[in-house]
């Protein structure tokens, strides 16, 4: 079968700790990502909490990817995930979101969730071919905009926490891909 379009290689890439001198890094590939986009502040506030933890993904000396997520007793919440537009369809959002994926366990945390702005399809395709479902809308979500979002959800095999969601209809839940 074949898209009509080449594959691009795929990059490896070394995922660690997020320190204080990739934040030029990562400020630069936030704004480059998103119209709405976080100040170093609202990275720094975010960090500074107690289960907020920052990682980078590193390809040689630089920085082209970062995620935020927050722990929760039951969960990993990710908080903002973005790879530098140049460096994307090469595998280093999939790399990332594994690495997050693998700190779960049947007995602990069992779910990876996070928010996307409804118009946001490029994340939605991206998260859904990780595993993730649309779980919820959650209308008027972004102060910045009042754009709604939907709640997607990552479940470890044999979780059945918010199973009753499983129910839930909205566009990304009914696309398919062809």
């Amino acid at each position: 079968m074949s898209t009509g379009r080449m594959k691009k290689e795929q990059l490896r890439v070394h995922i660690r700790w997020m320190i204080r001198r990739d934040m030029p890094e990562v400020l630069q590939t936030e704004q480059e990502s998103f119209e709405y986009s976080w100040t170093e502040e609202d990275f720094l506030r975010c960090l500074r909490q107690r289960n907020c933890i920052g990682m980078v993904a590193e390809q040689g000396e630089k920085v082209i990817g970062f995620m935020i997520y927050e722990l929760h007793k039951s969960k990993l919440h990710i908080m903002n995930f973005a790879v530098l537009p140049s460096y994307r369809r090469f595998g280093v959002g999939a790399q990332m979101a594994a690495k997050l994926i693998s700190k779960l366990s049947s007995h602990r945390r069992t779910r990876v969730t996070l928010a996307v702005r409804e118009t946001n399809l490029a994340a939605q395709l991206f998260f859904r071919a990780q595993g993730f479902r649309a779980t919820r809308v959650m209308r008027s979500y972004y102060e910045d905009s009042g754009e709604d979002a939907f709640l997607m959800q990552y479940s470890f095999a044999g979780d059945t926490a918010d199973d009753n969601d499983s129910e839930a209809v909205n566009r990304i839940s009914q696309f398919e891909e062809s």
